[in-house]
């Protein structure tokens, strides 16, 4: 079997181009997992938010969630985000799942506090306010009297 010098360039040209392609998404990977600090948070339920998902202040992304597991203390959603370097949390800021759309996808908004003394890694904000579910309300509203 012959394989022409056509096929054999565009072969790796297509093969160059997937490696590139990979270097890229792995550079970014990296990028966003090395830099920042994390905290915790505790929910009654985690209402819909993955890993990835975006923590945000005022609408600004500032960090991603990292994980979510069952406490097995309380039988609550712990959830575990890192944040940008900069951004510093008051201590007595509250923080809820909003969801960005009707349709669905979810972020964690984070409401700053007044105070002067901030949240150091690995701290838990325990001022939480779970998602309000938009099937719960129809429901309500629907068997209500």
């Amino acid at each position: 079997m012959r394989y022409s010098y056509v096929e054999i360039l565009m072969g790796a040209v297509v093969l160059t181009t997937a490696i590139f392609f990979l270097t890229l998404g792995m550079q970014s990977i990296d990028k966003n997992q090395k830099d920042g600090y994390e905290l915790s948070l505790l929910f009654g339920s985690s209402a819909g938010l993955k890993n990835g998902d975006d923590v945000k202040i005022s609408g600004i992304s500032v960090g991603k969630i990292t994980n979510l597991n069952l406490d097995p203390a309380d039988y609550n959603a712990r959830i575990h985000i890192k944040l940008n370097n900069d951004i510093k949390i008051p201590d007595d800021s509250q923080a809820r799942i909003t969801s960005s759309s009707l349709l669905g996808g979810n972020f964690l908004d984070i409401i700053p506090g007044s105070s002067e003394t901030f949240l150091k890694p690995n701290d838990i904000i325990y001022d939480t306010k779970d998602a309000v579910s938009f099937t719960d309300l129809l429901g309500k509203v629907v068997f209500s009297k």
